[in-house]
């Protein structure tokens, strides 16, 4: 099938703007509990008509401070209570967020603020204000920096005390669905970033069909939901939108360290994470049974949730394993989803693929991963599988008033009405990513089945092609081969070479227990080429060249002594891997699987 569509089952506004969700809450049900917000240590309700308040006085303060309607303001801060405050407050005031990754350097930060044209900046930390000032040297547009540690909510809403009602409101109704929201600098693999201009029309087309049809997660009693990815990024982003939009009680986690028990403390009903999270709380698990001597009993009812999860798409479970289902959810599933607070019934996935055995075993667990597709420039999800309508192994069928289309090459392309305006001030990144032909090119390669699942196979760019000519998508082995516990990442390399390798990192948290279970000492760089490990790693690897031919299988890999990270440069602040800074940086170690 080359194209597929989903015919538009909501309204879609023609005036008005994201805050006037935050109006309606107040005047509709000013005592819901609209939030959670983390405080000494306890969790303290915030009601839709104090967050009104609150958003109000911090935006009076930005009018007093001179922000205009259309300015941009920059925001630096881990996800917390306060992002959500300022966004909204920003959009109030008539401007334009531009949010800024907390761990972005000072020459990142620096570009972004000159590219956008901010006027103001809110940051979170001493260290963030540091990285801050650095950048402002020669930014003589930039005439605010406010620290949220410094109690910049209290200093705004202090400002804009003598601002009246009437002329915030007057300020906050300037904005229509063709005006910019929001400027999202994507942190792209290659280059600097490009500034992603999202209007309020955007949102309100995707959270219109996105919280329509994802009823049973945000609409249903007592939804709520506790956010811990970067709110910079535009899948966290869409989640606080949607939440606000439909009183989905709203918690933030700034401090991955301390998920666990924000999970177990705050009970959500539905998460989101990007595959490598649900990569982690599996291998975790394993790993720990493993030490604690129950690793053949974990195995055998990880299998068992994945068998009972395959017997639901075809419509039945043998009596077995009904009875090894039952067992298993009692002594290892209970546990697990009381990891996750108790309440999680739903998840939802994007950012890179999940893989069809971790799609399984969540919902054989009991917790279902909603697997979904979309981008920066697409405002989030083009497609999601939906609580009635799961192909697992696919990313989901396009979101109503979507259509998707495979071109020649196999390249998906899509329209909509969350897809964006184009990048900002670069008419030559905007023309490349539509070529003339009204279709935002994704980059992306796939397919579609004939009941409109959207299946991904890789990324355009990143296809490798052999010395023989072969066409290898590097995901698919990357993705079986993370799977392993011992696993951190992993890059599949052979452009024009003879055949397939692999690097190979090595998991920090998980390597101590095989080290222990196998009688090892030392460092990750004494291991590299130890043969034990190197079997380890080689069943792995065998194991992800099942899912492909022989031709693009894994013919040999290198285990290498360092991880690789964000702060380090090599993943983009969503966990992909930038494989042209892997290769610039360890093209010795890539030569020498070839030598």
């Amino acid at each position: 099938m080359r194209e597929f569509s989903t015919p538009l089952t909501i309204e879609v506004p023609r005036t008005a703007n994201l805050t006037d969700d935050v109006v309606t809450n107040a005047q509709e049900a000013p005592d819901a509990v609209v939030f959670n917000r983390r405080r000494g240590g306890r969790w303290e309700d915030v009601t839709a008509a104090t967050f009104l308040t609150e958003v109000s006085a911090v935006a009076k303060g930005l009018l007093a401070a001179g922000i205009e309607a259309g300015d941009r303001v920059a925001l630096i801060s881990r996800t917390r209570y306060e992002w959500t405050l300022l966004d909204y407050a920003i959009w109030f005031a008539g401007a334009v967020t531009v949010p800024v990754y907390e761990t972005s350097s000072a020459e990142q930060i620096e570009w972004i603020l000159r590219d956008s044209a901010a006027r103001a900046v809110v940051a979170e930390t001493p260290d963030h204000m540091a990285r801050v000032v650095e950048a402002r040297r020669d930014l003589d547009q930039l005439n605010h920096v406010w620290s949220i540690t410094d109690n910049a909510v209290d200093v705004l809403s202090r400002l804009g005390a003598d601002i009246g009602d009437e002329v915030l409101e007057e300020r906050r109704r300037t904005a229509g669905p063709e005006d910019l929201a929001t400027l999202i600098y994507t942190s792209g693999t290659t280059g600097r970033p490009k500034g992603c201009m999202l209007t309020h029309g955007n949102f309100m087309f995707e959270l219109g069909v996105a919280v329509d049809e994802l009823e049973r997660l945000f609409t249903t009693e007592d939804a709520s939901t506790l956010l811990f990815l970067p709110l910079a990024h535009v899948f966290a982003r869409i989640i606080q939108v949607g939440a606000v939009k439909s009183r989905t009680r709203l918690g933030h986690s700034a401090d991955i360290k301390n998920l666990l028990d924000d999970l177990q403390a705050f009970r959500p009903t539905f998460i989101l994470a990007v595959p490598r999270v649900f990569e982690k709380v599996f291998n975790t698990a394993s790993q720990k049974a493993t030490a604690d001597g129950r690793g053949r009993i974990f195995d055998l009812a990880a299998e068992t949730a994945i068998a009972w999860s395959r017997g639901q798409d075809r419509g039945r479970h043998s009596l077995l394993l009904r009875a090894r289902h039952a067992v298993f959810s009692r002594l290892v599933y209970s546990r697990l989803r009381e990891a996750l607070g108790g309440h999680c019934q739903y998840a939802v996935s994007g950012g890179a693929p999940l893989g069809d055995r971790l799609g399984h075993f969540y919902r054989g667990i009991g917790l279902t991963v909603l697997e979904g597709y979309g981008l920066t420039e697409t405002t989030a999800a083009l497609t999601v599988n939906l609580p009635d309508a799961v192909k697992i192994g696919t990313v989901g069928r396009p979101l109503p008033g979507t259509t998707v289309r495979v071109a020649e090459d196999g390249e998906l392309l899509f329209q909509g009405g969350q897809v964006f305006h184009g990048y900002w001030h670069n008419d030559e990144a905007t023309a490349e990513a539509f070529l003339g032909d009204g279709w935002f090119h994704t980059g992306d390669v796939g397919e579609v089945d004939e009941e409109g699942f959207v299946r991904i196979t890789g990324r355009k760019k990143e296809i490798l092609v052999t010395a023989g000519g072969k066409n290898v998508a590097p995901a698919v082995l990357e993705d079986r081969l993370r799977a392993h516990p011992l696993v951190s990442q992993c890059m599949v390399v052979g452009d024009g070479q003879p055949f397939i390798a692999a690097l190979v990192t090595l998991d920090p948290e998980s390597l101590p227990a095989w080290q222990e279970a196998h009688h090892k000492s030392g460092s990750i760089k004494d291991l590299v080429d130890d043969p034990d490990l190197r079997q380890e790693i080689q069943a792995a690897v065998d194991e992800a060249n099942k899912a492909v031919s022989k031709a693009e299988s894994i013919r040999k890999f290198r285990i290498l002594s360092e991880d690789w990270t964000e702060e380090d440069g090599q993943l983009t602040p969503s966990l992909k891997l930038k494989r042209s800074v892997v290769m610039r940086e360890f093209r010795d170690e890539v030569a020498a699987l070839y030598s």
